[in-house]
């Protein structure tokens, strides 16, 4: 069997009365995506620490592809690398600047390391922005040059602690390329994010983390099949009929209906019942019910839930609230 890139057992870190990681297991596949969601303060940097070797756990065990962080650092260092939350580059230097000279105590040869540099100056889009002070770049291309900071030599395991926290919707796309960028050649990536739709659209399997705690593992299909619900989508022809058919989605799935910004639009969960097979039927009474009271659909569809509803369903809180931590 594949070593896996990660594997932690009851790994425990204590703060004097805080206990901030408590019993993490994981264990994380070689060449993924692994993604810890949470909100802040649940944990995940503090995980990624002890995994770098930068903080000594207090309990439980964790391996970096079969080698113990604590009695065997040096061979865990020689493997990752980490991007924390903030940039770590020199503002003052040029964008080639700060990649020469990381390259050259990395033990680059002159040559060697301006050759990285302008690759992956090139790759990650920044060649425009090579000879221009890291201080003068917008948000996004600082944590793209962070990055490509951390992959000058091309480790085995990339840690990248909450990488898009703060930028637009276009900068964080960016950074979203460069990590599927990373792992296509090869490298393993545990990601940490407040952000689900980036644990949505990265991450092979997640691990939700709350006070410490792995509260909910698996696939992002996995865990949105696992609290037993599906989606009701309904876009109305008549705006004037959403009050109505708000009650009648109500009354029916016995939950609180989402009023969209579309204001033909309502979105409201369906329980399962157990099976798919019952949210479906449970959808199709409402539908009917919306054709008693007269109310004319346009698009009616049932799908599964998304990620904030499992965030909400497991910890109680609206994922709305995780993104505003971060507002």
């Amino acid at each position: 069997m594949t070593t896996p890139a990660i594997e932690t057992a009851g790994l425990v870190k204590t703060f004097g009365d805080n206990r901030a990681v408590d019993g993490v297991d994981l264990s994380v596949p070689a060449g993924t995506v692994y993604g810890l969601l949470g909100p802040n303060g649940a944990g995940k940097t503090t995980v990624v620490r002890m995994l770098a070797t930068l903080l000594r756990p207090d309990g439980g065990s964790a391996r970096v592809f079969g080698h113990d962080v604590i009695h065997q650092a040096d061979a865990v260092r020689s493997r990752v690398s980490l991007t924390g939350q903030y940039a770590s580059v020199d503002e003052d230097l040029t964008g080639t600047e700060n990649l020469v000279l990381l390259a050259r105590l990395l033990g680059h040869s002159k040559s060697q390391a301006r050759e990285r540099a302008a690759r992956l100056l090139e790759a990650f889009g920044l060649t425009d922005a090579a000879d221009r002070q890291v201080k003068k770049y917008s948000g996004g291309m600082r944590r793209r040059i962070d990055i490509g900071a951390s992959i000058l030599n091309t480790p085995d395991l990339l840690f990248l602690d909450e990488p898009t926290t703060g930028l637009d919707p276009r900068s964080r796309n960016q950074v979203w390329d460069i990590v599927r960028l990373v792992v296509a050649h090869g490298t393993t990536v545990l990601l940490t994010t407040q952000y689900l739709d980036e644990a949505d659209r990265l991450a092979g399997r997640i691990a939700v983390i709350d006070h410490g705690t792995v509260i909910a593992e698996g696939t992002p299909g996995e865990l949105k099949a696992s609290i037993g619900a599906g989606t009701v989508h309904v876009r109305l022809r008549d705006p004037d009929q959403r009050p109505a058919a708000e009650r009648v989605l109500a009354e029916e799935l016995g939950t609180a209906v989402q009023l969209d910004p579309d204001p033909v639009a309502l979105t409201a969960r369906a329980e399962a019942a157990g099976s798919e097979r019952g949210a479906a039927e449970h959808a199709a009474r409402v539908l009917g019910r919306l054709a008693e009271a007269g109310i004319v659909v346009d698009d009616f569809s049932l799908g599964q839930p998304s990620l904030d509803e499992v965030f909400l369903a497991l910890t109680d809180r609206p994922a709305v609230a995780v993104e505003e931590a971060v507002a």
